[in-house]
Parts: structure tokens; sequence; C-alpha cells
């Protein structure tokens, strides 16, 4: 249980910094999507990914070129939904959540607060770490597509082209 074999340990090390390469080279040929704010979809590529290298290091059944093919077909698969989110409308709404107004010109919208199941202690969490007081003084706030919390100020409105829906 503590210790099995040298040999053991050995391959961890070997096989660890092998998938470790092609990790790092998997996640730079997926682009900068993989490793920015995360919506559902890249957190499940994301999580899949860890699962592979911890798989991959701890289970001697799994070879380190099967590892290699699996972070190969994550990337291949998180590229194709990318270019289909970005290319074709409909497949982008299968893929990510749309944002959603949580408060519009100072009035909360209690009916998206609960389908958002959102708290109006993390509405005024949101709203303070903004450094804004009172709803009264905010345009919107935004629950976006990776979970973050937009706080838009009514002075920092501008032409309002941020708050049109986004195109299918």
């Amino acid at each position: 249980m503590w210790f099995d074999s040298w040999s053991d340990l050995w391959r961890v090390v070997a096989v660890g910094a092998a998938a470790y390469a092609v990790l790092v080279v998997a996640l730079r040929l997926s682009g900068k999507r993989t490793l920015a704010k995360l919506n559902a979809f890249d957190l499940v590529v994301t999580v899949a990914l860890g699962s592979t290298l911890a798989t991959v290091l701890l289970n001697s059944d799994v070879s380190w070129a099967e590892g290699a093919v699996a972070f190969g077909v994550l990337v291949v698969l998180q590229l194709a939904v990318s270019w289909t989110t970005t290319r074709a409308g409909r497949g982008r709404a299968i893929v990510t959540a749309a944002p959603t107004t949580v408060l519009r010109d100072g009035v909360v919208d209690e009916q998206a607060m609960r389908a958002q199941r959102l708290t109006r202690a993390e509405l005024r969490q949101a709203v303070r770490g903004a450094g804004v007081g009172g709803f009264d003084r905010l345009a919107r706030v935004v629950l976006e597509t990776d979970g973050t919390l937009s706080v838009i100020p009514a002075d920092k409105v501008g032409d309002g082209q941020a708050f049109e829906p986004d195109e299918p």
C-alpha cells in the first residue's frame, strides 16, 4: 500500500513527464479558449483532460500512447465544437447558455434571478465588487455565459450595444 516498487515510481515520473508535455502541446493547439473563463462545455473538456492525465499517470494498464491519443481526441472535439459555435449560431445555443439580465435600470428581475438560481446576496456582492453602492446607480447586471456577473453603472452605458442580444 505505501510502496510497491521502484519501477512503478519511475513509470509515473517518465510517463508523467511525457504526458505533461503532450498536454501542454494539446492546450497550445486547442487555443486560448480552453484556458479562458470557462463556460460549461469548456469546463467539461478541462476536467476530461485532467482526468485523462491522472489515468495515464496512475493506471499502468493505460499506455502513454493511449493517453496521447485521448488528449488528441478531446482537443479535436473541442476544436470542432468551437468551430461550430463560431460559425453556426444554432450550435452555440446548444453548447453555451445565453447571457441573462438580472437587473435592468436599477430594478431586480426576480423571475430571472430564480431561473438562474441566483441570490440577492450574490447580486449585492457583485455590485459591491464593482464599486457601486446601490442598485439605483446601475443600468444592468448581466449573468454571463461563464457564470460571472457583469455590472454596468448607469453612467457607463454608452450607446448600449453591449446589451443587444447575441445573434444566433
